[in-house]
């Protein structure tokens, strides 16, 4: 082994310490003041070109916005980092001190790489609390492994680390085989949620395909790109992936008893979205919630009602029970009003101002045309009904029905037709009753 692949690495805090010149270091504070101000100028100048691009790009576009994003995010410190490197570059050409710029250039990058590394968390679990939570302690964790790494102290604390080992069979496991294990998994897993992610925007972005098959190519994306991701890292750990046979029998185990629920209903979930029985914005009633359909995973479905209330039913449910889908192959909704008039109405004049009155009803659709019959005779009045078509039955039935029903009111109002109200004859049937006294 030669001599040099056992010395540490440069400590460039104590090179900087040690060759302190007020003269040399007033000169970089110049460079690095430069090259701050400098690519403050440029930054002011690209970053509206950015938002612009991130502003016109389409969600086919995904790619575009991704970047564009991610570069302005890191624009100031990508800049001051290549003209540190400039800078250090034309001292180093006149022969002059670089101590200070061989510090701040380090500072500088890591940076850069700091801020990619949390962007691609948040494009990774872009709804994940515990991240916007927790996004400075993971910037900080980040930026004082860069400083050891800078200060010449990381390889003291990494051998530290590694000391504090346990020893399991023929196998040792230490701190750092933890932390570094965990690290590698960790960036694994993240890089392939952010593809997963990217993948998924552009296959929904596909408006010609069936919303429910786009929906299964993005969960079987998603879920091959993990499987994927767990496959690569746990070599890295130094895991052999054989070990998984042995974990996938526990799970199938697991499977046979306490977690068949779960396992009923993300395969129930799957055989909706492939069936097509159920889509985002029908229109269904499940075990007696009616309310539209706004998001289909593959373990519930999401039944948001008319009051703004969501019923979040259980897979399993909707494939065992049954299932009114007011949607299924025609969006097109009956509405019927009856109405009772009384026997003394011109009943002609009753039923075409019904039909008047729904044809020029905004919500009620021309074809099928509305219709008005006469239903029966009853005690108080004859019995008519008015039947009307809808094609938005999201948007409610009974806002429709209290309109027309007032619409109805006040036309037969106009028309002098009486709307009866119940009524009974009392006759008396005998001899009266003798007079007192």
């Amino acid at each position: 082994m030669a001599a040099s692949d056992t010395l540490p690495p440069p400590n460039l805090i104590l090179d900087l310490v040690s060759e302190i010149e007020t003269v040399s270091i007033a000169r970089q504070l110049g460079v690095i003041l430069i090259c701050l101000g400098v690519s403050w100028l440029i930054a002011r100048i690209l970053r509206p070109r950015l938002q612009s691009a991130r502003e016109q790009a389409g969600v086919e576009e995904e790619a575009l916005k991704f970047g564009a994003a991610g570069l302005d995010r890191v624009l100031n410190p990508a800049i001051v980092w290549i003209l540190l490197l400039i800078g250090r570059a034309v001292l180093q050409q006149y022969g002059l001190p670089i101590k200070l710029l061989n510090v701040a250039i380090p500072l500088s990058s890591s940076l850069v790489i700091i801020r990619i590394a949390v962007y691609l968390l948040r494009q990774a679990f872009p709804t994940g609390s515990w991240l916007r939570n927790s996004e400075r302690a993971i910037a900080w964790t980040m930026w004082i492994g860069a400083v050891l790494h800078i200060t010449g102290l990381l390889p003291h604390i990494r051998a530290f680390m590694d000391e504090l080992s346990l020893p399991l069979g023929a196998h040792r496991i230490s701190l750092l085989n933890v932390i570094e294990g965990t690290f590698s998994v960790a960036l694994t897993i993240v890089v392939a949620m952010w593809i997963s992610r990217l993948a998924e925007n552009r296959v929904m972005a596909l408006k010609q395909m069936d919303v429910s098959l786009r929906v299964v190519i993005s969960k079987a994306v998603k879920a091959v790109f993990l499987a994927l991701a767990v496959l690569i890292a746990l070599p890295l750990v130094g895991i052999d992936v054989t070990v998984l046979s042995v974990f996938g029998g526990a799970v199938g185990v697991g499977l046979g008893f306490g977690l068949q629920k779960i396992a009923a209903n993300y395969i129930s979930g799957f055989a909706i979205l492939l069936d097509r029985s159920i889509k985002l914005g029908d229109l269904v009633t499940i075990d007696n919630r009616q309310g539209e359909v706004t998001r289909l995973t593959a373990r519930y479905v999401v039944v948001r009602s008319g009051d703004g209330t969501e019923a979040i039913i259980p897979n399993e449910s909707v494939i065992t029970s049954t299932v009114l889908n007011h949607s299924y192959s025609d969006r097109l909704s009956r509405i019927d009003l009856p109405v009772q008039v009384g026997y003394a109405t011109d009943l002609k004049l009753a039923l075409e101002t019904l039909l008047t009155i729904a044809r020029n009803t905004p919500r009620v659709v021309k074809s099928p045309e509305p219709v008005a019959i006469v239903k029966n005779f009853g005690e108080s009045g004859i019995d008519l009904e008015l039947m009307v078509f809808i094609n938005d039955p999201e948007a409610g039935k009974a806002n429709l029905r209290s309109e027309l029903n007032l619409r109805i009111f006040d036309a037969f109002r106009a028309k002098g037709i009486e709307i009866p109200f119940p009524q009974r004859d009392v006759r008396i049937v005998g001899n009266p009753l003798p007079a007192d006294g």
